[in-house]
């Protein structure tokens, strides 16, 4: 990329966040939003669970399968819902790890907006929306760091680095 070719006030090295401020979605769209996620998490534990104890003919094998399959879900929802990823030993109990899916499937479909406050640790990336988005947080995912110049005498040096090499007069 050639420097002529990016607009003015703008850097190569930090991409610029989107320009277009994000709209929440509706009751429906998020509701069919939200269903889709939760089956898709949930169903196959089903499944999974069901042909388990029809091989076997044990039927705790069927709710191990389920909520094994379903605690997996909660481990890779969790981050996008203000869980943490110790809460899969939640999602393994068998009616509260579905009732934890169901709250992570309706958050996730409102992203990139949240309609939640967000936790303690995701404070310092989150903004408070104004205007016609009021009650919304939006917490961006973290752009890559800037690449740290080396060299003689660039970047930071710590206070108990050797001293650099300056002409005295």
């Amino acid at each position: 990329m050639d420097r002529r070719t990016v607009p003015a006030g703008r850097s190569r090295l930090r991409p610029e966040p989107p320009s277009d401020p994000a709209r929440p979605r509706g009751l429906v769209s998020r509701s069919l939003i939200a269903a889709t996620v939760f089956a898709a998490a949930v169903v196959p534990g089903w499944t999974l669970g069901d042909a388990a104890e029809r091989w076997t003919g044990w039927g705790l094998l069927d709710w191990l399968v389920t909520c094994a399959v379903n605690g997996g879900a909660v481990f890779a929802l969790a981050p996008h819902g203000s869980y943490r990823r110790r809460d899969t030993l939640l999602g393994l109990v068998p009616i509260y790890g579905w009732y934890l899916t169901a709250v992570l499937s309706w958050r996730i479909a409102l992203l990139p907006l949240r309609d939640w406050e967000p936790r303690d640790d995701e404070l310092w990336r989150a903004r408070w929306l104004t205007g016609d988005l009021i009650g919304f947080w939006r917490a961006d995912p973290l752009l890559p760091p800037l690449p740290r110049r080396t060299g003689p005498g660039g970047g930071l040096r710590a206070g108990s680095a050797p001293r650099a090499g300056r002409p005295t007069s």
